[in-house]
C-alpha cells in the first residue's frame, strides 16, 4: 500500500473498496514497527485494539452506516488526550501508569466518524516544550534529519505523519504546539479559534490557552479533521455553538480579492534569512494569485512571550496541583507522612521542566508578586487581542513566519530554556487572542529541512486561513523526508 497517501485519499481508496481496513490499518502498524527505533514517535501501540476495530469499521461502512472522508483511516493520539482503557501519561512519570475511564469529546468525534486510533504520540512534558525532548519516553528525532528535533510539544504527532507512520494525527496548541512541529517537520498544522474544539478530556496545561487541532499531509486533511472534530460539548464551558464549519467548502483555489497583511515586527532581528525568503516569496505566490498583500505594523509583539510564559506558567502551576499520588498516577514508595508523600512524588514524578513552570507560576500568583506579574500579564493579553482586532478590520488573513528557524539540533535549547522560550515568538499571540492559525511548507532551507509559513484569521474565520493555504498548496512541490528518501522507504 502507498503511505504517502493523504488520509482523504486513502478514505476514497477505502470507500471505494480499493484497499480494506485492515489492510490500511496493518501497512500503517508495519510503518510503526520498521522506524519507531529511530524516530520515537509513539508511547503506546495498540496493534490488538487497532486492528480489532479496523474489522468493526470496515463491517459499518459496508453497511453504510459511516460515509465520512476519514472513514477507515488510522489515526495516532497525541498522550494528552485521554482514551477509555488505553494508558495516557502526557509523556510524564508521574501518570506513566495511568489509564483513563472516559474519553476525549474531540477524539470520541473522530470515532463516530470511523476513525481507526493506532496508538499514542510522543510529547513534551505535559506539553511543557518546544523540541519533544523533555519527555519521560525519551526524546522524538525529526524524519528530516535524525540529528535534529521536531519541534514540540506535538512533536510525536508531527514526527510520526512526516514520517508515514500515520496518515494523520491529533495534536494540542498552546504556544504553537501544533504549528510549530509541523512547520519543523514539513506538515500542515492546524491551531482551531479557542472554542472551536472542546478541550473535555484534554490533560490542561494552560487552561485559557489549550486548543486540540490536526496535523496532516495538506490543507484538504486538516479541513476533513476539523469538521470532525469541531462543535459544541456540553461538558466543556468554553466550547462554542458556531456556524459555518463546512470548512471543506473552502478549500477553492481561488484568492483574488483576499486582503493579507505582513506585520513588519515578524520580520526583524533573529529571523533567519532564509526562512524570511521563503515566506516572502510564498505572499508573493498568493499576491500573483490575486490576494492584495500589504506590509502593516502589528505592535506589542516584543511582549507576547513574557505575557504569554507568565499565563501559561500560573495556569500549570494550579492545573499540576491535582497530580500527588493520592487518587491516581505514580506514588513514592518510601514516605513518612502524607505532606511527605505529596513532596516525593512530585519531586520524583515530574521533570526539570515542569518543575521550573510550576515554580515559574507559583511564584507569579503568589501574594507579593501577584499584581506586578500575573495582572498586569493579563492586561498585556487583553492589548494583544486588540491590536489583532484591529488588524483584522483591516485584512481577512495575516502571514507569516512560524519559527525564527528552521529545526534545531538536538539538546541545543534543553541547555539554554530561554532560546526556546523565544522561539515560540511568533506562535505564542494566537493562543493569548484566541485565533485560528495553520501552518504548511513554503520551502527548504539549504540543509534540506522545511520551512513554515503560518496564516492567521479573525476568531471562527478558519474558513479563511483554509482558503488561502489551500491556494498556495496548489503552487508547492511535495517532498518527501529524507528518512523516507535515505531508506527507499
Amino acid at each position: 500500500m502507498d503511505l504517502n497517501l493523504t488520509a482523504v485519499e486513502l478514505g476514497k481508496k477505502i470507500k471505494n473498496k480499493e484497499i480494506s481496513v485492515v489492510e490500511a490499518t496493518s501497512a500503517y502498524l508495519d510503518s510503526i514497527e520498521a522506524k519507531e527505533k529511530e524516530i520515537n514517535a509513539f508511547v503506546t501501540i495498540d496493534r490488538e485494539g487497532a486492528l480489532k476495530r479496523a474489522e468493526e469499521v470496515q463491517g459499518l461502512i459496508d453497511a453504510g452506516k459511516v460515509t465520512g472522508p476519514l472513514a477507515g483511516v488510522p489515526v495516532a493520539i497525541k498522550d494528552n488526550m485521554c482514551i477509555d482503557g488505553m494508558l495516557t501519561t502526557c509523556s510524564s512519570k508521574i501518570l506513566s501508569n495511568f489509564k483513563p475511564t472516559f474519553t476525549a469529546t474531540a477524539v470520541e468525534k473522530l470515532q463516530a466518524a470511523g476513525a481507526v486510533i493506532v496508538g499514542k504520540t510522543n510529547m513534551d512534558e505535559f506539553a511543557m516544550g518546544s523540541t519533544t525532548e523533555t519527555s519521560f519516553y525519551g526524546e522524538t528525532k525529526n524524519p528530516w534529519d535524525l540529528a535534529r528535533v521536531p519541534g514540540g510539544s506535538s512533536g510525536g504527532s508531527a514526527a510520526a505523519v512526516a514520517a508515514e507512520e500515520v496518515p494523520y494525527a491529533l495534536g494540542s496548541d498552546t504556544g504553537g504546539s501544533i504549528r510549530q512541529p509541523a512547520g519543523f517537520c514539513g506538515v500542515t498544522g492546524m491551531k482551531p479559534t479557542y472554542g472551536r474544539v472542546s478541550r473535555y478530556g484534554l490533560i490542561a496545561y494552560g487552561s485559557s490557552l489549550d486548543q486540540i487541532g490536526p496535523i496532516a499531509k495538506d490543507v484538504t486533511d486538516c479541513a476533513a479533521i476539523l469538521e470532525a472534530i469541531s462543535g459544541k460539548d456540553d461538558k466543556d464551558s468554553t466550547s462554542v455553538k458556531e456556524t459555518g464549519d463546512d470548512f471543506m467548502a473552502a478549500l477553492t483555489d481561488d484568492v483574488k480579492g483576499l486582503r493579507i497583511g505582513i506585520p513588519r515586527d515578524y520580520f526583524g532581528e533573529g529571523l533567519d534569512a532564509e526562512v524570511k525568503a521563503a515566506v516572502m516569496a510564498a505572499a508573493k505566490v498568493l499576491e500573483e494569485k490575486g490576494a492584495e498583500v500589504e506590509e502593516f505594523d502589528l505592535s506589542l509583539v516584543e511582549y507576547a512571550i513574557p505575557a504569554y510564559y507568565i499565563i501559561a506558567s500560573a495556569e500549570a502551576s494550579s492545573n499540576l496541583e491535582r497530580f500527588d499520588g493520592v487518587k491516581y498516577g505514580y506514588r513514592t514508595a518510601e514516605f513518612t507522612d502524607l505532606h511527605n508523600m505529596y513532596k516525593k512524588t512530585r519531586s520524583e514524578g515530574f521533570g526539570p521542566e515542569v518543575k521550573r513552570r510550576i515554580m515559574l507560576g507559583s511564584f507569579v500568583l503568589s501574594s507579593g508578586y501577584f499584581d506586578a506579574y500575573y495582572m498586569k500579564a493579563l492586561r498585556t493579553k487583553a492589548l494583544i487581542k486588540q491590536a489583532f482586532d484591529r488588524a483584522f478590520e483591516k485584512y481577512d488573513v495575516i502571514l507569516g513566519p512560524v519559527a525564527p528557524t528552521t529545526a534545531l539540533k538536538l539538546g541545543e535549547s534543553l541547555s539554554d530554556p530561554i532560546k526556546m522560550y523565544l522561539g515560540d515568538v511568533y506562535t505564542v499571540s494566537v493562543n493569548l487572542a484566541g485565533l485560528p492559525g495553520i501552518s504548511l511548507p513554503c520551502g527548504y532551507d539549504s540543509n534540506g529541512l522545511p520551512i513554515g509559513l503560518q496564516l492567521l484569521a479573525r476568531h471562527f474565520d478558519e474558513k479563511s486561513i483554509i482558503r488561502a493555504a489551500y491556494a498556495f498548496e496548489q503552487s508547492r512541490e511535495y517532498k518527501r523526508p529524507a528518512f523516507a528518501v535515505e531508506r527507499g522507504l
